[in-house]
């Protein structure tokens, strides 16, 4: 078992975990327990999901097709040019 994934808090590490579920990747949530110590551990790096070492690579192609972090409708500067209403650079 291998972690594939560190998760800023527990909803995403268990949205990262069903994803791989539905694709019939065995996935664990580790450091689960141990979000109630905050004040007294580490803040970083606690909570991640994990999955056996032969799934790693397509975990690691499924949360990347998840696009985890990217902002949703976000517009990237380079792409609003000529749009009605885009302000010029």
């Amino acid at each position: 078992m291998r972690s594939v994934y560190v998760a800023e808090n527990l909803i995403d590490a268990h949205l990262v975990k069903h994803a791989l579920e539905a694709e019939g990747i065995p996935a664990w949530v580790r450091g689960e327990a141990l979000t109630g110590g905050i004040g007294e551990l580490g803040v970083f790096g606690l909570v991640g999901v994990m999955v056996p070492d032969l799934a790693i690579p397509r975990a690691r192609q499924i949360i990347a097709e998840l696009h985890l972090g990217e902002q949703p409708g976000a517009v990237a500067p380079e792409a609003d040019e000529g749009l009605p209403g885009a302000l010029p650079a």
